[in-house]
């Protein structure tokens, strides 16, 4: 993993020696009663795929796309707060937004006991998502975990934690990894033992609602990166929190590192709740060397269908004209310049804003 200028000087006679992946991150899939309600069509079933028409081409042009699904899947008895159970129809939009990589390790996974983890990580094999945090038994567990997904050549080990399931024990024979320091280490030396290009830790971590991580955060966020992980990202306290991108002065080796994405899409509409962040990690490798290349975010905002002119909960990208409502376009600038500021004061690094291109597909 150290970064080399001699490699890259002896491969510029080679053709094509270097490869470039994208891999993207979004934060927290949820599922509150007034989505339902939105959802809800004439016909009794349950619609989510226009939520994400306008980030669709956005997701699905990534390499590897990845996103935190804060609810469990159901087939019946569907609820928002506060225990979460979507229809089916919610992984089947998930899916169809281009997402490769759900992350499940949260403190909603339990919402609707063991049965309901179960069902979740059945839809996500059905439809040929990869998943990340909650197994079936040990023997799943060590099949499947550290994650282990190639592009291009590139291979990322994807590790998965939460601080807790909102106290429901955790029926045997399931298993729900919690952020428990021994464990980690154990799971990052045999993420090791894969020779991946890239360890990135997704941690379910933090306090709600405050756009700074605690004391505890950062000292863990040091701990997970003297392990060995390469890249941190973050979610749970559903306001977007800064990034860092990290520089060691001596290998110079670069890692990410995201404390909160926020709300991908939610009910929640209370200052900050409203939106949240797209992360595009840029990873560059020549032979065996890989490194952090760039690391951008581009702000999202949902539009409610009761006051936005959408007929459901829509993301879209923040700084768009396609907010109808002068209360929606208040509300989303006022999204766009709060965190606009609290990058400008906490955000390290080589950090940089891209925009979304807002069409339709």
């Amino acid at each position: 993993m150290i970064f080399c200028t001699a490699a890259i000087v002896a491969a510029q006679n080679i053709i094509n020696p270097i490869t470039r992946i994208e891999i993207l991150f979004a934060g927290d899939l949820m599922q509150h009663q007034s989505q339902l309600n939105a959802a809800h069509t004439p016909e009794g079933l349950y619609s989510y795929s226009p939520c994400f028409n306008y980030i669709r081409n956005e997701v699905s042009s990534a390499h590897l796309a990845i996103a935190n699904l804060e609810t469990t899947i159901g087939n019946k008895r569907y609820a928002g707060y506060p225990s979460f159970c979507a229809p089916d129809s919610f992984i089947y939009a998930a899916k169809g937004a281009g997402f490769d990589v759900l992350l499940f390790a949260n403190n909603h996974c339990l919402d609707r006991g063991g049965r309901g983890a179960l069902h979740t990580m059945d839809m996500m094999d059905s439809l040929g998502i990869a998943h990340c945090g909650v197994y079936r038994d040990s023997a799943d567990r060590k099949e499947r975990y550290p994650l282990l997904i190639e592009r291009k050549g590139v291979k990322i080990a994807l590790l998965n934690y939460t601080y807790g399931t909102n106290g429901i024990p955790v029926p045997a024979p399931l298993i729900v990894n919690f952020i428990d320091k021994e464990q980690i280490a154990k799971d990052v030396a045999d993420a090791k033992l894969m020779k991946p290009d890239a360890i990135i830790a997704c941690m379910h971590w933090g306090d709600e609602y405050v756009s700074t991580p605690p004391r505890h955060i950062k000292e863990l966020t040091d701990w997970l990166l003297e392990q060995g992980v390469d890249h941190i990202m973050g979610n749970h306290p559903h306001v977007v929190q800064p990034m860092e991108m990290r520089s060691d002065s001596l290998t110079a080796k670069r890692s990410a590192v995201t404390y909160s994405l926020g709300n991908l899409i939610s009910g929640m509409y209370a200052r900050g709740r409203d939106g949240g962040l797209l992360v595009r990690m840029g990873l560059v490798k020549i032979y065996d060397i890989c490194w952090l290349g760039s690391l951008e975010y581009a702000l999202t905002w949902v539009a409610r269908p009761e006051r936005d002119g959408y007929n459901n909960f829509t993301i879209l990208p923040a700084d768009t004209t396609l907010v109808h409502s002068a209360t929606g376009r208040r509300k989303m600038q006022q999204f766009i310049e709060d965190t606009r500021t609290l990058f400008k004061r906490h955000n390290k690094g080589a950090v940089k804003e891209y925009k979304i291109e807002p069409a339709c597909k």
